[in-house]
């Protein structure tokens, strides 16, 4: 079995929340998951490998923050060798066509 850290050190995660407290507790469960699996997260200084941006359709603005950080996230993957950036939550099953398009 391979690691993920084998000879290139660890790989780096980052979980931003837009949404409920609801939210903020998922985002806890999947940076759980991540570093389970071998992950760390990402000093601020860092660019992270893995992004995940777990959002809500309830709260107001997190369309417009979620967007806006996708604008950002996809030039800095542009020069971030395999990146992955990830969305979940509801604002995520409501608008999923529409983030897709965002994010290219």
């Amino acid at each position: 079995m391979t690691s993920i850290t084998e000879g290139h050190g660890a790989r780096t995660f980052r979980v931003r929340t837009y949404g409920c407290q609801m939210n903020v507790h998922d985002s806890e469960r999947i940076a759980g998951l991540l570093e389970d699996a071998g992950y760390e997260p990402a000093g601020s200084d860092v660019t992270p490998d893995v992004v995940v941006l777990n959002t809500c359709a309830v709260r107001e603005n997190a369309d417009n923050r979620l967007y806006g950080n996708l604008r950002h996230l996809a030039s800095v993957k542009a020069g971030h060798l395999g990146m992955q950036i990830a969305v979940g939550g509801c604002l995520a099953q409501k608008d999923q066509g529409r983030i897709v398009e965002r994010a290219l």
